[in-house]
């Protein structure tokens, strides 16, 4: 017998999309449709959108009951309340309670009339006012969330507070002092210079500012520049806390457009796209205007500024999923599938979308390809760390003096960052943990904050740079409450393509839930998670639990054996 390896696995649901036009993101949009407005589960409405393109039901029935957004109910009214990490903290998690009794319905459930709905979500991108909700795609924000979502309050949603703190900002530029976008991407297309600015970028250092880290540049290269190659802007920034990509994709999104462009010229190719979490509706107006009006201004189409080169860019809305913003699992997503990921190899550059290679950069990174073939690789990389270089976009939670989104140099001290630029905590609170890159990025003691921000510095304290979002929590919030907190989360977004995550975080939730301490029983679970999960969401769950537990000390005895 001749063994099947990864890259000959064979998907019939796949193949049979492939044979009926690969109908993808249509089909996740159709879904959508039919899901509006109704309190019915997928298995009423999902099997006719399914037959619709000559799909078998369960074609539509797998992303309908996977996606967060298809598979909760919908009234004719629609909230969806923030859950994650910032909102949490901002009131010890109180809001959502208050939420279910304002409005009558239980989160997640309908009434019985069909009129409201209730969604938890995790997250909306407003840590910086939290607690938050969406009404519809109308955001409220703040304390008097509840009062607000029954009309006794006036709507609150407060514009992101941004400050560049290196003098001279590399992703800012243009947000706050009006600095236009498209600047490079004439001359590079007219010209024909693609290695000099794949050179360009290759000098700089640039990393991926996902969570990965991976050499821009090399990725780049490892497509090949093979025909067929598409590059995808991953714009569903999942980490609760950090809210950049939303105020890049609304505040600036041709430079969003313009990195994408010049990506896909680098890469040799002649379609992109941009995904844009469901949660962010004003980030994927904003992105479709800024599409519209690049085609309108020759800057995208058959004819690029009147040269050979063609570009088409399209612009997806997610579904509702974290992990769907890893890139294999994105990539199911947008072939129309469950959002699950996939085992590598082969890697995206290799197999991607539709089996082409497939680049994945996210908006953050994207952002910064102009500046650095404007300005030069060498001036970009004299910034940073030797092994770290240029600068990153910071968020502040609403737990801050002065929350809002900092870009600083890589390698600036956390403390630096929690005490002078967001001015400590508000009400004169003393932090007691920091969450830096989402709930399974780690945790930080408000006296282990003499790290430089960097990959290198917070993995050698057990946390991650992730999307380098940072939440404070003050002694309002329980250790136990933060603890089981993470569970949920961790739970309720693991994808289930593999039994260690997908059983393993329920049954760390069970433990968390018990509130006292877990025994050998967690011992034996986190070498499962760490060292079986098929993709990086369950393998760092077990070592952002362990900095949790140093975070806080014995009041989480045996969580950190």
């Amino acid at each position: 017998m001749v063994p099947v390896g990864p890259a000959d696995r064979f998907d019939a649901f796949r193949a049979l999309a492939d044979r009926r036009g690969r109908p993808g993101n249509r089909l996740i949009e159709s879904l959508a449709e039919a899901r509006a407005g109704t309190p019915d589960g997928p298995e009423v409405w999902a099997p006719p959108v399914a037959a619709r393109v000559g799909l078998p039901a369960a074609a539509a029935l797998g992303p309908a009951s996977y996606f967060a957004d298809l598979a909760a109910p919908h009234g004719r009214r629609h909230v969806r309340v923030c859950a994650a990490t910032a909102c949490f903290a901002a009131q010890a998690g109180r809001h959502l309670a208050d939420v279910e009794d304002a409005l009558g319905v239980t989160l997640g459930t309908a009434s019985p009339d069909g009129a409201v709905s209730v969604q938890t979500v995790r997250c909306l991108g407003y840590c910086y006012a939290g607690p938050a909700a969406l009404d519809g795609d109308t955001p409220c924000t703040g304390p008097t969330l509840a009062g607000q979502l029954t009309g006794r309050e006036p709507r609150r949603a407060p514009d992101i507070p941004v400050t560049d703190d290196t003098g001279d900002p590399v992703l800012l530029g243009g947000v706050l002092s009006g600095e236009p976008a498209w600047q490079v991407w004439p001359g590079a297309v007219t010209k024909g210079t693609r290695d000099g600015v794949l050179s360009e970028v290759a000098a700089s250092g640039l990393r991926g500012r996902g969570g990965a880290g991976f050499r821009v540049a090399a990725k780049w290269e490892a497509a090949g520049r093979a025909p067929g190659t598409v590059v995808v802007a991953n714009g569903d920034e999942g980490d609760p806390g950090s809210y950049a990509d939303r105020l890049l994709m609304e505040a600036d999104p041709e430079r969003v457009l313009e990195g994408l462009a010049l990506a896909c010229f680098v890469c040799g190719s002649r379609l992109g796209v941009v995904l844009v979490r469901s949660e962010y509706p004003a980030a994927l107006a904003r992105m479709r205007e800024a599409v519209g009006h690049a085609y309108a201004d020759g800057r995208l189409g058959p004819s690029v500024h009147g040269t050979g080169a063609a570009l088409d860019i399209r612009v997806v809305e997610g579904a509702g999923s974290y992990v769907a913003g890893e890139e294999t699992a994105l990539i199911a997503g947008l072939e129309g599938g469950r959002g699950c990921a996939r085992p590598r190899p082969p890697y995206p550059t290799e197999r991607g979308l539709w089996d082409a290679p497939t680049v994945v950069n996210n908006v953050e990174t994207l952002a910064a390809v102009p500046w650095i073939v404007r300005r030069g690789g060498e001036a970009y990389a004299r910034r940073g760390t030797p092994g770290e270089t240029g600068t990153k976009l910071v968020c502040l939670s609403e737990r801050f003096a002065r929350p809002g989104c900092y870009e600083v140099e890589l390698g600036t001290p956390v403390r630096r960052i929690v005490t002078d630029l967001g001015g400590g905590l508000k009400d004169d609170a003393e932090p007691v943990a920091l969450q830096v890159g989402g709930p399974l990025g780690g945790f930080l003691a408000a006296d282990a904050l003499d790290v430089p921000l960097s990959e290198a510095g917070l993995s050698a304290r057990g946390a991650a740079l992730g999307h380098a979002g940072l939440v404070a929590f003050d002694e309002r919030v329980a250790p136990e409450d933060v603890l089981r907190h993470v569970w949920e989360f961790a739970a309720a977004e693991s994808c289930g393509a593999c039994s260690p995550c997908r059983v393993g975080t329920r049954r760390g939730l069970g433990m968390a839930s018990a509130r006292t301490p877990p025994g050998q029983g967690w011992e034996r679970l986190s070498r499962v998670l760490a060292e079986a999960s098929l993709c990086a969401f369950g393998r760092r769950i077990p070592s952002a639990v362990r900095s949790l537990a140093r975070a806080y000390g014995d009041r989480l005895a045996g969580w950190d054996p």
